[in-house]
Order: structure tokens, then sequence, then C-alpha cells
């Protein structure tokens, strides 16, 4: 009875034994209650999501790699450098040095691939992972991201509505981003060619930027209408649609 609660229950248990069932729930649960700390739990569960956040990502880092290496136009370009910078004549080594034709051609694989992470930029979901993207180390500097993103939107708005000043071209990709509600991996994953139309219909603007999402959508729906699967889908839906229930008596 040294804990207050319990000395509470004890003191209820004498006015009221009448209710046992009570006092065996209260007596057990206290008895079977976990002594484990709740921040130990939390920061034990961050960790193991980090640790398989960042492998999942090294995984679909090294799928995309694995991808590319069989891409003839980038195989073909990763053999010409390797071949420039001598890399491929080491691997065919005479003498006591020799290799099997196996490990030969593992090494050369391996070489290939390694020219392609280095000359290759890839963005979106398959980029080369960061540490610092994962969840732990994005919770630890939640704090520094605050203090960074007040600091720029103050810089923003004594720029921009303050000041009246002019658009960059990084403010400007940076309003077309918003308005198409892309995250910044997703917008990075798409061709210059791309930005720079954008720019040139100054999506920046926001009637601009109905235009051209009413093109879009126009367009999508021409294109929907000329697919095969999308026609047999409508005519399965006019014909049949989905499964129903129905009540039917007897």
């Amino acid at each position: 009875l040294q804990d207050e609660e319990t000395r509470k229950d004890y003191d209820y248990m004498l006015d009221h034994p009448e209710e046992y069932y009570r006092h065996y729930y209260h007596y057990y649960s206290r008895r079977l209650a976990p002594k484990v700390d709740v921040t130990i739990v939390i920061l034990v569960t961050v960790c193991a999501i980090s640790v398989f956040q960042f492998f999942s990502w090294w995984s679909s880092y090294n799928e995309a790699i694995n991808y590319l290496a069989s891409v003839p136009k980038y195989r073909i370009q990763a053999t010409e450098i390797a071949r420039q910078q001598g890399l491929l004549n080491k691997t065919k080594e005479k003498g006591k040095n020799r290799r099997s034709k196996e490990e030969i051609r593992e090494e050369e694989e391996e070489i290939i691939k390694d020219i392609i992470k280095n000359k290759i930029d890839i963005k979106g979901g398959y980029q080369k992972p960061k540490i610092y993207d994962i969840l732990l180390f994005q919770i630890l500097l939640a704090p520094f991201y605050w203090c960074k993103y007040i600091v720029w939107y103050c810089w923003w708005i004594y720029c921009f509505t303050i000041k009246g000043q002019e658009y960059g071209v990084e403010e400007k990709l940076y309003i077309i981003r918003r308005y198409m509600k892309m995250s910044q991996s997703q917008f990075d994953s798409l061709e210059d060619h791309q930005k720079e139309t954008f720019l040139e219909r100054q999506l920046w603007i926001r009637e601009n930027y109905e235009v051209y999402k009413r093109e879009q959508e126009e367009e999508l729906k021409k294109k929907m209408a000329m697919d095969p699967r999308w026609k047999r889908y409508r005519r399965w839906m006019k014909n049949e649609g989905p499964g129903r229930l129905t009540f039917i008596d007897d």
C-alpha cells in the first residue's frame, strides 16, 4: 500500500466489499500492467521505422540502378565511359591473376553500375536515400525546419508583398509546384522541358494555371475516350455494371 492509488482502491474495498469483481479487476490490472516507460517504447518504435525506411529506400534505389543498367541507351554510354577511363581493361588480366568469365562479367557489371550512379541523377521516389530524410532525423530536426520555414516565409512576405519585387525563376517554379500540389521530389522528377513550358506559359499566374489545368483535363478525357480498355470498361458499366446485392422475396 505504498502507492497512493492502491491505497485509494484498498479504502474503497473496505467501504464496498460487495463489489469484489471490481476489486479483482483493479488488483490484476495493476499487477499485470507493463512497467516499461512509454518514452522508451516510442523511441524504439521510431528507430525501428527509421531503419526499415532507410533500407527500403536503398532497395528502391538499387532497383532503379539495375533497371538503368539494363536499358541499352544508358548501358552503352556507361560502357563507353568505362573504356575511356580504362576500367574494363583491368578486368581482363592474364597469367596467375586470370579469373573466370563469370567473375569478369560480374566485375564489369559493377563498374557499369558505379558509372551510372555517378553520372545519372535519379530523382523522385527512387533517388539515392539520405540519412537526414528518415523519420528519426526528421523529428530531431523539426524545430530547425520550423525556424527555417518561418524565416523564409517572413522573407517572402517582405520581398514580394511589401516591397513588390518580381519573382525569380525559383520563386515562379515554387508557386507552380504549389498550384499543382506536388511534393519537391515529384516536381524535381519532371523533365526540364516541362518546367520550361510552365515558365513560357506563365503558370505562376493563377488565371494562366487554371487555363492550363482545364486543357490537361480535356486532353486526359480525349485519351481515355480513345483508349480501348476504357471503352470496354464504359461498355461493361453500361450493360452490366458492378456487382449488385438484391433481396428478392420468394
